[in-house]
């Protein structure tokens, strides 16, 4: 239970349905902040306002986000490598969307094999976010290509039908569509509304040592819309599973 958010909104006079209204989110929503879950950025800012307290008051475990360059940019943090993101980090990536959740790599299988994330997939995707993942097609000359790069071979193909055997369960939730495509990926994508964490691949390394970047689009920027339209792109031209 969020009791420092609980005392805040009785101190402000304020239930569910008046923070409903004023940040447009369902009540239930509320309701989840209330019982601990934590908000997306953009609605903690503006809840934090609405009680008028600051921020890390209601939610002290966002003082260990990761530092940020200035603000005005659109890349929001950098990651030497994908294996330096925290666990946490994707699991409140993940979490915090609240329209939709789009994954877009080779096999992921960092992700899939983890219990958590996939049981917060499922979680947001019974709470009505649409959540789309693409994953390479593991009969395709571009997967065996990207395995053969790694120097990891026909291992490549076997993670991405690992991967499948363990998201099957997944898509039987509503609002769960997987997808394979046959493109030669650039990046690996991991969408959560508008937040992106981005995964640029590296010939001759494996994704987990390449760089991630945590952009977020601004008014004037186009880097986070250019890596939304690629994903679109490759979802578009991508083939349904099973």
């Amino acid at each position: 239970m969020n009791d420092a958010l609980r005392r805040a909104l009785m101190s402000a006079g304020l239930d569910a349905a008046d923070v409903a209204a004023q940040l447009g989110v369902d009540p239930k929503t509320v309701e989840q902040w209330c019982a601990g879950r934590v908000p997306y950025a953009r609605n903690r800012a503006s809840l934090a306002a609405l009680v008028g307290r600051d921020e890390h008051e209601l939610w002290p475990a966002t003082r260990q986000l990761r530092p940020r360059l200035p603000p005005g940019g659109e890349v929001l943090a950098i990651y030497p490598h994908r294996w330096a993101v925290p666990r946490e980090t994707w699991l409140r990536h993940f979490a915090g969307a609240e329209r939709e959740i789009g994954i877009l790599a080779y096999s992921a299988l960092f992700l899939v094999e983890d219990p958590g994330i996939l049981r917060t997939l499922a979680d947001r995707a019974r709470a009505g976010v649409s959540v789309r993942i693409l994953l390479g097609d593991p009969d395709s000359p571009e997967a065996a290509e990207r395995g053969e790069s790694e120097g990891i071979g026909d291992a490549m193909p076997a993670r991405i039908r690992n991967a499948l055997a363990l998201l099957r369960p997944l898509t039987a939730e509503p609002g769960v569509l997987l997808r394979l495509h046959r493109t030669a990926l650039y990046n690996s994508i991991y969408r959560a509304d508008d937040d992106l964490l981005i995964n640029p691949h590296v010939y001759a390394q494996p994704a987990a040592a390449a760089p991630v970047l945590h952009v977020r689009p601004t008014e004037d920027g186009m880097l986070a819309a250019n890596y939304a339209e690629s994903f679109e792109r490759v979802w578009d031209g991508a083939m349904i599973f099973g």
